[in-house]
């Protein structure tokens, strides 16, 4: 796994996304001004790619067929490789990280972007995809905030930056997706079924049932929150409380001027996968 090459504090435009689970590892608003004091000049959340992303996941169910989610990268790895008869039926949408990343490179095209990952496969992803120049994972940032002797306890009033959705916070939670997708209308609840971990998946993929027309998975049990490069040992209910009482936190904010995330800043930006 390549290793990210940066010096802090940074020097020139970096703008920095960070997925909703990263609340299980640091407080918020703590971990925003630690990421300001390293020199990031924009702080992001995946959360605005995720409703993007769930527009194009609404619109794709309503044709009809078996789709299986493709936001985590290790469920499109396995099933590419284990189950390739099911390949074709990934639902061919980016990811909420490269969705962020496309409006990243459209919104702030002087930034170098990068990521904050809670897992090796969203970092593969993440690297791959020519968008991203560098990655860092939790346990790495927590790291670097300690070597730096970083302040996180910083309660001082700020937001992430431009973008902003709360709803999409519980993504890193399993079944996250489809619980947010708004749904409702286009599949009935026995229709889908939600698995978190990739013997369990695979399991299902073995002995599938006919019945269900998507299958919300990830690859770690607990989904994103029970992620490798994590560094609570927390059981997942606990890590799961953290991501509910985060967003409960976040709909009582006030932040007018992100105006709950405007659709109109990824006009032209295209979410469609040609293949896997």
């Amino acid at each position: 796994m390549k290793q990210f090459n940066l010096n802090f504090p940074l020097k020139g435009k970096y703008v920095v996304m960070v997925a909703p689970s990263f609340i299980v590892d640091f407080e918020y608003p703590g971990i925003l001004w630690g990421l300001k004091e390293l020199g990031f000049d924009k702080i992001v959340e995946l959360t605005f790619g995720a409703k993007l992303v769930n527009r194009q996941y609404h619109e794709q169910l309503k044709k009809g067929g078996f789709f299986i989610s493709s936001v985590c990268p290790g469920i499109v790895d396995i099933v590419c490789r284990k189950f390739p008869q099911y390949k074709y039926n990934l639902v061919k949408v980016d990811s909420p990280l490269i969705a962020m990343a496309k409006v990243c490179k459209k919104v702030y095209p002087s930034h170098k972007v990068v990521f904050i990952s809670p897992c090796n496969y969203k970092k593969i992803e993440a690297l791959k995809s020519k968008l991203i120049e560098e990655v860092i994972d939790y346990k790495e940032l927590k790291d670097i905030f300690e070597k730096y002797k970083v302040n996180l306890k910083d309660n001082r009033k700020i937001h992430f930056d431009k973008f902003y959705n709360d709803y999409t916070k519980i993504y890193p939670l399993a079944g996250g997706l489809s619980k947010t997708a708004h749904l409702k209308g286009v599949l009935k609840k026995k229709q889908i079924e939600t698995i978190d971990g990739v013997s369990k998946v695979m399991k299902f993929l073995n002995k599938p049932n006919k019945k269900i027309k998507f299958l919300d998975c990830n690859f770690c049990v607990g989904a994103c929150i029970g992620g490798p490069c994590i560094n609570s040992i927390e059981k997942i209910s606990k890590r799961r409380k953290k991501v509910l009482r985060y967003l409960k936190k976040s709909k009582s904010e006030d932040i007018p001027e992100a105006k709950k995330g405007l659709i109109s800043k990824a006009n032209g930006i295209s979410l469609f996968k040609k293949s896997f």
